[in-house]
This record gives structure tokens, sequence and C-alpha cells, in this order.
């Protein structure tokens, strides 16, 4: 009778779990050890960092369109799919929660997509945010950089 070999995907399974593993141990001893010496682990963005007073990338007339639609819709604040002009829909994830601290503080800001689509199609990465002073940021790279569209 034939001997069958023992597969090494096992091995390299365990391997792998033994790596992520390691991994995940690691991140928390730093996370662990940072806190109880008050130590920052990670860098925090200042507030103006990829803030641009002006937008100059080539889609800002596409973001400033989608603006004026939100707009016209008085900026809804409930997370949702909302018909578009052009007979498809558009969605608005509601509150921007700017987390990293990009945009000033203080103040409530809403996310909302600005290319539209077939209902419940998979978004991408650009956004407009409006903020509770009325200020709009156009974020073509889903919020790596703002680029203030209206004051």
């Amino acid at each position: 009778m034939k001997q069958l070999k023992k597969k090494p995907a096992r091995a390299s399974r365990a391997a792998h779990a033994s790596r992520a593993s390691w991994t995940r141990r690691a991140v928390v001893s730093v996370v662990a050890a940072a806190s109880v010496t008050g130590v920052a682990a990670v860098d925090v963005v200042p507030a103006s960092a990829s803030v641009y007073q002006t937008c100059t990338v080539s889609r800002c007339a596409d973001g400033s369109y989608a603006a004026s639609v939100w707009a016209s819709k008085g900026w809804p604040s409930t997370s949702g799919w909302y018909s578009w002009p052009d007979g498809r829909y558009n969605y608005t994830g509601g509150v921007f929660q700017n987390r990293e601290g990009q945009l000033p503080s203080g103040v409530t800001y809403h996310e909302y997509d600005v290319y539209s689509r077939a209902k419940y199609a998979q978004r991408d990465a650009y956004r407009i945010v409006h903020s509770s002073t009325g200020k709009v940021y156009f974020s073509p790279d889903h919020y790596s950089n703002f680029y203030l569209l209206s004051q």
C-alpha cells in the first residue's frame, strides 16, 4: 500500500497563527507601555495639517456640484441613500467624526458622497464634509486631504 505524506499546509497555518499572535501581543504591549508611561505611541495630526483653503485639484467642480445638490436637499443628517438629479442615487454616511483632528474641533460635521451610482452600489473615496458653521470641504481621497469649497 502507498504511504501518504503529511500536508505541509497545517504547519504553514500554525506558523501563520503564531506570527499573527506575536504581532497582536507586540501591539498590545506597546499600547500598554505608552498608556502607563504617558508617552504617546502615535503622533496626532494637527488641525490644519491637510486642509487647503482653496480647491485646486481636478475634481473640485464635481465636488461643488454635489455640494449644491446636497444643499438643495437641506444637507440631510440621516445616513442613507438619496435620489439624485440624474435618476441614480447618492449616499450620506451621517456624522463625520473628525477622529484624526484634521478639521477644526468644536464643530459638527456630516459626510456626503460626491458621485451618484446605482442604489446600494459600492462607494468610492470622494467625499464632501459639511460643517455646522456652513463650511464645505471636498476630499478626493477619503479624508486624507480636505479642500475648502465654500465658507
